[in-house]
């Protein structure tokens, strides 16, 4: 995985390098500079700096709307980058009917260094896919194209009902809005929470949805007058430091719990109990990033009872532990 920002022992920004193909969707590419190029640290002072290239010396690229862009950069600048960003494109040729790579792309992605993190909003994943990049690796794609894309690439683990998929230092997204999500969680792994929810309030955006999270719903949005389980989840939300039963959820919802636990995985996309297992690692997250508080009175106070449990989830979530967690995050701030 490319060094974050926290890891590199120079204080230059985090150099995120975006793939414009012909035919690239203007709204996934506009997504990495309007998520990272607004991360900044305490001092104000930006923690990524996004330039955008092309497989050719600079000059215009095709979108897929009626206008062209003007990239000043050409494929040297992937050798610069310490994360590749692919965006969706709709003119991908030989990649996307054949899993072939054409010469021109081949020998740009050639370009990039060993260990830089990649990246892939959409159906940019095909390109990642036909470089051999998720050979044996999990990754989504839009659930449209995601049949398609097993068939292509059958070394690929593709899962098509969740919005990202982090694979260490490799990345894909599902599609539009779920690139969002994917730089956001970027953010939030490379920066913390705090700076990933500034990101997400100036953008405008929620700040978190876990990866995990369905991508589209199969039956139908229920009707404002019928029951959902948002108070249910906003109840739960208040006392997650306290034991949680999935009878009691389901009552303030006045259902039965298989109509609960169904309802919920509707809207939701995952089960109560993973969602509440979540929702106490983000709280156990912004603890350790924003508190003095001990490791114990952490892990009561988002729910996981003992220190030993909570090191526990966090290991499976994050692969850490609480205080390297929590001492990675100090160093971010103090830089």
């Amino acid at each position: 995985m490319a060094a974050s920002g926290e890891s590199r022992a120079d204080t230059r920004p985090h150099r995120v390098v975006v793939l414009a193909l012909d035919g690239v969707i203007p709204f996934e590419l506009g997504i990495p500079q309007r998520i990272f190029s607004r991360a900044r640290d305490a001092d104000r002072r930006r923690l990524y700096e996004v330039v955008t290239c092309s497989v050719r010396p600079p000059g215009p690229v095709r979108t897929d709307a009626d206008y062209t862009i003007l990239v000043e950069h050409g494929p040297e600048a992937l050798a610069t980058a310490d994360t590749v960003v692919v965006p969706a494109s709709y003119e991908l040729g030989p990649v996307y009917e054949e899993g072939r790579l054409t010469g021109e792309l081949a020998a740009a992605l050639a370009r990039i260094r060993p260990g830089t993190r990649l990246v892939s909003i959409c159906t940019g994943g095909y390109v990642l896919a036909a470089a051999g990049f998720l050979d044996g690796r999990p990754a989504t794609t839009h659930w449209a194209s995601a049949a398609h894309f097993q068939r292509l690439f059958p070394d690929v683990k593709v899962d098509a009902d969740v919005l990202f998929i982090d694979d260490g230092d490799v990345l894909t997204s599902a599609g539009v809005a779920a690139g969002v999500d994917l730089c956001l969680h970027l953010v939030r792994r490379d920066q913390g929470t705090a700076v990933a929810n500034d990101v997400a309030r100036l953008t405008v955006v929620p700040p978190h949805r876990d990866g995990g999270q369905a991508q589209y719903i199969q039956r139908p949005v229920p009707e404002p007058q019928l029951a959902t389980t948002r108070t249910a989840r906003a109840w739960a939300l208040s006392r997650l430091d306290q034991p949680l039963r999935l009878r009691d959820m389901a009552a303030r919802e006045s259902m039965s719990v298989r109509t609960f636990t169904r309802r919920f995985r509707e809207e939701v996309g995952i089960s109560p109990g993973q969602w509440l297992t979540q929702q106490r690692v983000e709280r156990a997250r912004h603890l350790l990033e924003s508190s003095d508080l001990s490791v114990d009175r952490i892990a009561r106070d988002s729910g996981f009872g003992t220190a030993q449990s909570m090191r526990q989830h966090l290991q499976a979530a994050l692969g850490v532990t609480p205080t390297a967690y929590r001492r990675t995050f100090r160093d971010v701030a103090a830089g």
